[in-house]
């Protein structure tokens, strides 16, 4: 399996920006497709994003759709989430994983590996 660790969280104003990053470990980052999920407290983990092995299909949750870009370094062994326009209903805590199968795997049951979480806050 591929080991995973977020990075980039923090507290932000509304509007404001943050990049998170999640580095994985290991040779075979390409042949993984990648997921942003996120858990606020009290809430299910959702998706967020999602990234195809090749970095040409992408998915957004109708939630951050037009805020938020995923993007992905395979030379890296990395992807990203920039999330620009925050608001306060974006603070949670935020998860990459890493699936094995499925093209853009949109379900947490779907992906094989997870990063301990990074947290970002918004404030109002």
């Amino acid at each position: 399996q591929v080991q995973l660790v977020e990075s980039g969280g923090g507290l932000v104003q509304a509007g404001g920006s943050l990049r998170l990053s999640c580095a994985a470990s290991g040779r075979t980052f390409s042949s993984y497709a990648m997921g942003w999920f996120r858990q606020a407290k009290g809430k299910e983990r959702e998706i967020v994003s999602a990234i195809s092995r090749s970095g040409g299909l992408t998915y957004y949750s109708s939630s951050v759709k037009g805020r938020f870009t995923v993007s992905r370094d395979n030379a890296k062994n990395t992807v990203y989430l920039q999330m620009n326009s925050l608001k306060p209903e974006d603070t949670a805590v935020y998860y990459c994983a890493a699936a094995r199968t499925g093209v853009r795997p949109t379900t947490p049951d779907e992906y094989d590996s997870w990063g301990q979480g990074t947290r970002v806050t918004v404030s109002s």
